[in-house]
């Protein structure tokens, strides 16, 4: 029952994950979508409404698989250098992939949030172009998903 549990676990984690980097993927597509005018390094454009909504969705699903991943990975909490060295390689993988998630997701949700913001209705504005950042938030997602269920993966099999 618990291998079926995991298994299903795995399949929503990547699930979240992959509708999130395609909603970021469309989202950058929304926002180029919108006229806009470059002069040297400055950009001056139109907030996409869709490219608003999109990053908003694919912010909170990214959200929501991470905490889906940490609940089901169980929490495996070291305080010191020397209990980390002193535990089990396949222990030390399952706290690297988590640190790896940690990280992963705080730069795909901050891509996401800045081209989100970026496309806010009330912040028509010009400045420094902020391309691509759906972009690369969408593919975070991805990767977000791969280093999830490898800690999902690792966490449990030190259980065993």
């Amino acid at each position: 029952m618990a291998k079926v549990f995991g298994i299903f676990a795995c399949l929503v984690i990547v699930a979240l994950d992959a509708v999130a980097g395609l909603l970021g993927i469309k989202a950058e597509g929304a926002q180029n979508q919108e006229k806009h005018l470059k002069l040297w390094l400055f950009e001056c454009k139109e907030p996409s409404h869709d490219a608003f909504i999109l990053g908003l969705a694919a912010a909170g699903l990214l959200g929501a698989a991470h905490i889906l991943a940490n609940l089901v990975g169980g929490c495996s909490l070291y305080c010191t250098s020397d209990e980390i060295q002193k535990a089990p390689p396949s222990r030390q993988l399952s706290l690297a992939c988590l640190l790896f998630t940690w990280i992963i997701l705080a730069g795909g949700m901050g891509m996401l949030v800045i081209g989100t913001m970026a496309n806010n209705r009330s912040r028509a504005s010009c400045g420094f172009g902020h391309r691509h950042f759906f972009s690369i938030g969408g593919i975070l997602c991805f990767v977000h998903a791969i280093f999830s269920v490898a800690y999902y993966a690792t966490s449990t099999m030190t259980l065993a």
